[in-house]
């Protein structure tokens, strides 16, 4: 496990000051017009005495700070209120301020009832630790090949003996009493196929299905090439499912990339996003950890990550380091490459110190651009 603290800063006198005359000199270069475009009505005259305080319109006046008046001025004129569309929601009170959270980077095998097995055991080891959460990677019960995709698809619909590792992870959520976000598996659905995550409540029962919506088409020449649109079909639908433990954003993998889908999500309400994903030895070093502290940080949320363990006789060889991340874009808790079990504390009374030490919420230019949540929008009409 990680922790990162950083010294509080000293205080220096001479910036002080150097800011205080820096401050008077940008103050006297306003333009007098700048007033004449606010809505706040003027304030009255103060003038102090020993015994009492009392308007006047006499002279030697006190009155509010011009970059006060000046800040709330602009800050009105920006809108913030505006950048989303529908407006963000506020943040919902949480059914729990803190709980322990598991990430299972398991290995994974060709031989599925193993993976399913060796799945379950993690689960159970996890929920031993006490752990009320616990994440699963990213394709978990089958190789991360295309040709493997069909082969060990299920048909979620149906369940039962059709769906051997999405019964397994409900009735493990229900026989623990946890929630999990099951990683993900490919899902066959008619004629198509996805790369689909399943939330489970306490209770066993399938609480939310995230399909993955962006899929993972690259070619970096001489790295790697991997193009799942040739056996997957995207999804069409932004996954936020209220759980026992918090509001939580579901994303696969190169979901991840996207920053305008965690911005959706932290506008829903979010606590947490959790992304199982595999990033490859190519992709991995430069942008899974960075990728994960960016939404993070953006978003003012938890984001938790959890990859599958290093094969490197795999046909593709995933990069590990499954993470956990605070609002402030700190590293809580990660590991490298091999299996293990990371289990750390989520504690929901950050999110809102945290925003109120840095506002961007009430700091964003509505004025300038804005996110629209199409979805959101369209149920409203």
């Amino acid at each position: 496990m990680l922790c990162h603290t950083s010294p509080a800063p000293s205080y220096q006198p001479h910036l002080h000051n150097r800011c205080h005359n820096e401050m008077r000199i940008s103050l006297s270069l306003l333009r007098p017009a700048a007033l004449l475009t606010s809505s706040i009505q003027p304030f009255p005259l103060i003038t102090k005495t020993k015994t009492k305080t009392f308007t006047t319109p006499n002279p030697s006046p006190v009155r509010l700070p011009l970059h006060r008046l000046r800040f709330t001025t602009m800050a009105s004129a920006y809108k913030p209120e505006a950048a989303r569309v529908p407006p963000a929601v506020e943040l919902p009170t949480p059914p729990v301020t803190k709980f322990m959270i598991a990430l299972c980077q398991l290995s994974v095998t060709s031989d599925k009832p193993r993976n399913i097995r060796h799945a379950r055991k993690a689960i159970e080891e996890a929920a031993g630790k006490g752990a009320q959460l616990i994440v699963l990677p990213e394709v978990w019960n089958s190789p991360y090949l295309s040709d493997s995709f069909p082969v060990y698809a299920e048909d979620i619909e149906a369940g039962a003996d059709a769906a051997p590792s999405f019964s397994m992870l409900s009735e493990a959520a229900k026989q623990l009493k946890v929630t999990i976000v099951g990683g993900s598996i490919p899902e066959r659905c008619g004629d198509h196929l996805y790369n689909t995550c399943c939330v489970f409540g306490t209770d066993g029962q399938l609480m939310g299905k995230h399909r993955k919506i962006h899929l993972f088409d690259i070619d970096i020449p001489g790295k790697i090439t991997f193009m799942e649109s040739k056996t997957l079909t995207g999804g069409q639908t932004p996954t936020i499912v209220d759980t026992e433990v918090g509001r939580i954003g579901i994303g696969i993998c190169y979901d991840i990339r996207f920053q305008e889908l965690a911005m959706l999500y932290a506008a829903r309400g979010a606590h947490l996003l959790c992304y199982p994903g595999a990033f490859n030895m190519t992709t991995g070093p430069l942008h899974w950890e960075l990728l994960q502290r960016a939404r993070a940080a953006d978003n003012q949320l938890y984001v938790a990550t959890c990859s599958p363990a290093r094969d490197t006789s795999a046909g593709y060889i995933a990069w590990g380091h499954s993470t956990v991340v605070g609002p402030f874009g700190e590293v809580l808790a990660t590991t490298e490459h091999e299996e293990t079990i990371i289990v750390t504390e989520i504690d929901y009374s950050l999110l809102e110190q945290r925003r109120t030490h840095l506002p961007l919420g009430k700091q964003r230019r509505g004025d300038l651009y804005q996110l629209v949540d199409v979805q959101r929008l369209s149920s409203q009409k």
